[in-house]
């Protein structure tokens, strides 16, 4: 049965790839042009902070909003962010209106933003002057408008485009729905494997992890005489990586199983948990969990 899951699961993502290709889009080539763009904007600020060498994560993004963040502490001077950030776009020609928002890592509060549009009535840039301190810091754009995407399209393109558009919806149809399947497949998959784990094992409330004994039922964390409480959440990822030890849990399949349909998570709420839970599990070194970057997280116990 697993073998066949897994060929279901092969073929799906063979058909969405395949649908992908035959209907990329005008809106799929902007995207990668404001990726790129803003790879720019966090390369300068870390020249701007005197450092050539730490990374600019790859941009991740979630409707209208992108997110630039970097594996490493940096100081930002909010007049050089403002500039290179509005000569970038404007040199792209791709947004026309946009709001950024600069996060601290730890305490997930926005410490600088302001609103950039094409008229100078509408720009909101407040404090310019005054510098933050160095610290971790994640940059959101929200782009508000974009510039039209054929401003110079003659009368025989727009027939062309007319003619191509019920064939390219119907492919890009195609393609949410496959996308769609192989996401349903892949959890179920995993779905399949946690009950053949549980199923092939003795059921209990109180989980030997590491030097831990982790109390699922009550969302405890017991170590020698201490105590420690999770949140629903937080006990909920743990299970979770723990079905799969040592091997890597994707991004999709943990949001779905431990958020499911309540849509209350962002970007960033997966990281924010993981980093709660390695804060709260730091005194057993055996233990840890890994990000691998790009695909989910791996629980790992030595």
């Amino acid at each position: 049965m697993n073998n066949n899951f897994n060929k279901i699961l092969l073929f799906l993502f063979i058909g969405f790839f395949f649908s992908f290709n035959t209907s990329f889009s005008q809106n799929t080539i902007q995207d990668n042009r404001i990726k790129a763009a803003l790879r720019v904007v966090g390369h300068q600020l870390l020249l701007q902070s005197n450092d050539s060498t730490s990374l600019v994560l790859p941009i991740e993004r979630e409707n209208n909003r992108y997110k630039i963040a970097f594996d490493t502490e940096f100081q930002f001077d909010p007049n050089y962010l403002v500039h290179t950030m509005d000569s970038v776009l404007t040199h792209s020609k791709i947004v026309k209106k946009y709001l950024v928002e600069v996060e601290e890592f730890d305490t997930e509060k926005i410490v600088y933003s302001y609103e950039m549009g094409i008229h100078s009535s509408i720009n909101l840039v407040p404090c310019r002057e005054r510098i933050p301190p160095k610290s971790c810091y994640t940059l959101f754009l929200t782009v508000l408008d974009f510039y039209p995407l054929h401003s110079a399209e003659t009368s025989s393109d727009a027939v062309k485009r007319e003619n191509v558009a019920p064939k390219t919806f119907i492919s890009s149809f195609v393609s949410i729905g496959l996308g769609l399947l192989a996401i349903t497949a892949l959890v179920c998959v995993f779905l399949y494997k946690r009950k053949a784990r549980s199923s092939s094992s003795n059921t209990t409330d109180s989980i030997p992890l590491g030097r831990f004994i982790f109390d699922k039922k009550n969302m405890l964390l017991k170590y020698d005489n201490q105590t420690i409480e999770l949140s629903s959440k937080e006990a909920n990822l743990l299970a979770v990586l723990h079905e799969s030890v040592n091997e890597t849990v994707e991004r999709d399949v943990i949001l779905n199983i431990v958020w499911g349909d309540e849509g209350d998570y962002i970007g960033r709420t997966l990281d924010v948990f993981i980093s709660k839970l390695r804060k709260k599990m730091e005194a057993d070194d055996t233990i840890k969990i890994m990000n691998i970057r790009g695909v989910g997280y791996k629980l790992i116990i030595n």
